[in-house]
C-alpha cells in the first residue's frame, strides 16, 4: 500500500484488509471492498477506487468527477487516481464557563473538608456551576456559537453533544441545540461515555465525514454535573464543575494540520459500577427495588478509578502514539481529561512526558467531564499555549468504564472563550490577521 495509510476511527490495525491492484479493502468492519457501499463509494473500475456523491452522476472514462471529499480526483494527463477518504479537521473552537464561580472556602463551610485538603487531593481551588434558569443545552449553545463564530461558520451537516446531564432522559439534548443555532433539520444526537464522551463523539464524527455522510460537524461536550452531585458527598462536589466546549470539524486531508488521527477508544462494562447514577433508569425501575437515598445521584469509587484511569490512559496514550508513528519526545502538547491533577501528573511520569507539556485548567473550573477536552483546548488555543504545529496527543477516561486517546498535528484556528460574567470572551486570531 502507497502513500499514507488511512483508517477509520474505532477500527483495528488487523481489521484494515491488503490493498490489491488498486483497489481498497475494510475488512471486519462490515464494509465492502469498494469502501462504503450504499454510502456514496462506489467501485471506479480499472483497478482504482473512487469516493462519489450519491447525488452526482456517472462520470464517464477519463472525465474530470468532484466528489464529497472536495479534493480532484484526477492525475495530470486525465489518468484517475483513488479517492483520499477525508479527515475530520478542526476548523474552530469555543468554550463557556458558567457565571457561578464557588471555592474550596464556600464547600469547606458547609462540608467537613478545607481548601487544603481539596488542593492536595485533586489540584482544584474553585470550580464553575450553571445558576438557576441554565442547562447543560444552553452552555452547549453558548459554546457552539463561539465554535461557529471562530469556524467563520454558520451552517453544519450534523450535531453531535457529549454529556453525562442531559435536559432530560427523553429526548436527546442535541437536537434542541441544533434548534436554536438555527439548524433544525440537520442530523443531531447525543453520546454518552461520561468523561471519554468528547473523544467517543471525536469518533463518530470523523466516521460522519470519512463516510460521507457529513462534511462538517459541530461536535460540543457539555456538562452540569452540579445537578447530579450529591451536596452532601464532599469528594465528587469537592471535583466537578459545569462548563462546555465545542469544535467545528470540517472535511479536509489527512495529511494536513488540525486532521484528527484514527481514535482509539476501550470500555471495560464489568467495572461500570465504579462509576454511575444508580437509580432513575430502567434497570433499577423495572427490578422491582425501591430507589434509596441518594440512589439518585453520582457516584464513584475515587481509589479505584484513580488507579484504573492512569492504568488506561497511559496505555491508550501510548497505543496512539505508535499508531501515529512519534517517539514521546515528539509530543509538544498532552491534552488529557481534566480528572483530577494527580491523575494527569502520574499519566505524564508514566509516560515520561516532560511536566512543562502538559496543558491544564482543573485548578480553575474543576472536572467539566465531557467538556473538559474541548474547553481546554479553546482556552489553550485562545491564549496561545497551543499552537500552530504543535503535536498534540489527547487521551480521556470515564464512566463505562470508557478510555481513549488520539494525535493531530494543532493547526493555525482561531478559538474563542465566553463567561457568562463576561459574554465577550477572549480569542486568538490566526496568524496574520487583525
Amino acid at each position: 500500500m502507497t502513500g499514507p495509510a488511512t483508517s477509520i476511527a474505532g477500527s483495528s490495525d488487523e481489521g484494515l484488509g491488503g490493498m490489491g491492484s488498486g483497489g481498497t479493502q475494510f475488512s471486519n468492519t462490515g464494509f465492502s471492498n469498494t469502501g462504503f457501499s450504499n454510502t456514496g463509494f462506489s467501485d471506479a473500475g480499472s483497478g482504482s477506487t473512487e469516493l462519489s456523491n450519491t447525488r452526482s452522476g456517472n462520470a464517464g472514462s477519463g472525465s474530470t468527477r468532484s466528489d464529497n471529499t472536495g479534493f480532484d480526483n484526477t492525475e495530470p494527463g486525465g489518468r484517475r487516481r483513488a479517492a483520499v477518504v477525508p479527515a475530520a479537521v478542526i476548523a474552530g473552537l469555543g468554550g463557556w464557563l458558567p457565571g457561578v464561580v464557588v471555592t474550596n472556602d464556600q464547600l469547606a463551610a458547609r462540608l467537613d473538608t478545607s481548601d487544603q485538603w481539596i488542593r492536595q487531593r485533586t489540584g482544584i481551588r474553585e470550580r464553575r456551576h450553571a445558576g438557576p434558569g441554565w442547562s447543560t443545552g444552553m452552555l452547549a449553545v453558548e459554546a457552539s456559537r463561539l465554535a461557529l463564530k471562530a469556524a467563520d461558520r454558520t451552517e453544519v451537516d450534523a450535531v453531535v453533544l457529549a454529556t453525562t446531564t442531559p435536559d432530560q432522559p427523553c429526548p436527546a439534548t442535541a437536537p434542541w441545540v441544533a434548534a436554536v443555532l438555527g439548524l433544525s433539520g440537520v442530523a443531531a444526537f447525543d453520546i454518552a461515555a461520561v468523561c471519554t464522551g468528547f473523544l467517543y463523539g471525536l469518533a463518530a464524527a470523523s466516521g460522519l465525514i470519512a463516510s460521507g455522510h457529513a462534511r462538517s460537524v459541530l461536535l460540543i461536550g457539555a456538562e452540569t454535573y452540579s445537578s447530579i452531585l450529591d451536596p452532601g458527598d464532599r469528594t465528587t462536589t469537592a471535583i466537578f464543575g459545569d462548563g462546555a466546549g465545542a469544535v467545528v470539524l470540517r472535511a479536509g486531508d489527512p495529511d494536513e494540520p488540525g486532521a484528527v488521527r484514527r481514535c482509539l477508544l476501550g470500555s471495560d462494562g464489568e467495572q461500570a459500577q465504579m462509576i454511575q447514577v444508580p437509580g432513575g433508569g430502567s434497570r433499577q425501575r423495572l427490578s422491582g427495588r425501591v430507589a434509596q437515598p441518594g440512589d439518585e445521584y453520582f457516584q464513584m469509587q475515587g481509589r479505584y478509578t484513580y488507579r484504573h484511569a492512569v492504568d488506561r490512559m497511559t496505555e491508550s496514550s501510548l497505543a496512539a502514539l505508535r499508531q501515529a508513528g512519534w517517539s514521546i519526545g515528539d509530543v509538544d502538547r498532552f491534552v488529557a481529561h481534566q480528572a483530577n491533577a494527580r491523575i494527569t501528573e502520574a499519566v505524564g511520569e508514566r509516560l515520561g512526558l516532560a511536566a512543562d507539556r502538559t496543558l491544564a485548567n482543573i485548578a480553575r473550573v474543576g472536572n467539566t467531564a465531557a467538556a473538559s477536552i474541548p474547553l481546554l483546548l479553546a482556552e489553550s488555543a485562545a491564549d496561545g499555549t497551543l499552537r500552530p504545529g504543535h503535536r498534540t496527543l489527547l487521551a480521556a477516561f470515564g464512566g463505562g468504564l470508557t478510555w481513549g486517546a488520539t494525535t493531530l498535528v494543532w493547526p493555525d484556528v482561531c478559538a474563542y472563550v465566553g463567561t457568562a460574567d463576561a459574554p465577550r470572551g477572549i480569542s486568538r486570531p490566526p496568524a496574520g490577521t487583525i
